[in-house]
């Protein structure tokens, strides 16, 4: 046997000194019903003791390891020690727990075998006088060890399951602490009870609510950052989104903690639980520049509709009076000197739209070409 690959398989089982659960203990209570014995226990094996993971019949959690029946089955994981009376067998004449409590007289254990080979300890059977085990409960005793050995299996894959998906949980949420966007899961109950069950780094810092971890059981808290002329359109759209499990699809304006006015967009899909809840799965971005954009690109349309109009039409009216006037070389510079004004009017207009369509006054919210026209 290589005891520190034994010890290594029961460490990964990671079942020592963790709670009592029903599924084992009705194990054991089913092989002191089937065997007729006052005392069964599921014994695990380490270093230096006897651990108790289920107990009938006694009180102590644990004994040493050298005082143990159940080690001397470690290395014959296919067979049922038994011991008739350990009175007459040399190996546990002196055995306290022979010689005291509980004074044990007959011994059975099935070994707990993995699937690596290895032998965690025993489910087995103890009485206080001396008695023969049948072929029927020996084979009970091994089936019900399987048993054991089946749930703990299962016990220790839904474990690294539990671990597994932790893990992935933990990098998802990295990542998406680098999204550009904040990513959230708010969900609500039917009694209208709001809940961030998932969200990523950064809203916390945007809205007035300190740290993410303030507005899991509270995101109302976000409601205090959102501009008073927005709020009832903010709640009502929401609501509506909760209620009829309708895109929440909606751009308002917030209040940072520096008093600064940004535009955010919420978007979010809604999905209706089984239990009543309603999920909403979505984003919060900050649209402040793509808004800023948008308000330039209106003032240039404004100002291709109405500022540079004039200078079209003063050239229109020259064309126009250029027809119908007698022309003589006085005539001809003083419209030569009328369209020069006009052409310089309109180079300096469009000297001006191309700065803000190559960005150099994007931030600006108006091109003030306006106030151009007044000065000239």
């Amino acid at each position: 046997m290589d005891e520190k690959a034994r010890l290594q398989d029961l460490q990964d089982y990671a079942i020592m000194d963790t709670l009592p659960e029903k599924e084992l203990d009705d194990l054991v209570e089913i092989a002191s019903s089937i065997c007729d014995t006052p005392i069964s226990l599921l014994s695990l094996v380490d270093h230096n003791r006897q651990w108790f993971k289920s107990k009938k019949g006694i009180n102590v959690p644990s004994t040493h390891r050298k005082d143990a029946f159940c080690q001397h089955a470690l290395n014959k994981p296919q067979e049922v020690l038994v011991v008739d009376d350990p009175l007459n067998d040399l190996r546990f004449q002196n055995n306290p727990l022979v010689t005291g409590d509980p004074h044990i007289r007959f011994y059975a254990g099935a070994p707990l075998e993995t699937p690596k080979g290895n032998v965690l300890g025993t489910l087995c059977i103890i009485d206080n006088k001396p008695r023969k085990i049948s072929k029927n409960q020996k084979v009970a005793l091994q089936l019900l060890a399987q048993k054991v050995m089946n749930y703990l299996d299962l016990r220790k894959l839904l474990m690294q399951q539990s671990k597994k998906i932790d893990s992935n949980a933990e990098r998802l949420k990295k990542l998406t602490d680098l999204a550009p966007a904040t990513i959230y899961q708010l969900e609500t109950n039917p009694n209208g009870k709001m809940t961030f069950t998932f969200i990523s780094k950064g809203l916390g810092k945007i809205y007035k609510a300190g740290d993410t971890g303030q507005l899991d059981d509270n995101p109302e808290i976000t409601f205090d950052s959102v501009h008073p002329d927005d709020l009832i359109a903010v709640k009502k759209s929401l609501k509506n989104a909760f209620l009829n499990q309708t895109t929440w699809d909606i751009v308002y304006r917030i209040v940072e903690k520096n008093d600064n006015i940004y535009w955010h967009w919420a978007n979010a899909t809604p999905e209706k639980l089984e239990d009543g809840k309603v999920v909403l799965y979505g984003t919060f971005q900050d649209v402040t520049n793509s808004k800023e954009h948008e308000q330039v690109l209106e003032d240039i349309l404004f100002d291709i509709s109405h500022v540079i109009r004039r200078p079209i039409s003063t050239m229109l009216g020259l064309i126009s009076l250029m027809e119908v006037d007698k022309l003589n070389i006085e005539k001809i510079k003083e419209y030569v000197h009328y369209i020069k004004e006009v052409y310089g009017e309109m180079d300096t207009y469009t000297k001006k739209l191309e700065a803000i369509y190559t960005g150099k006054k994007v931030k600006k919210k108006s091109i003030s070409l306006n106030k151009t026209i007044k000065r000239n």
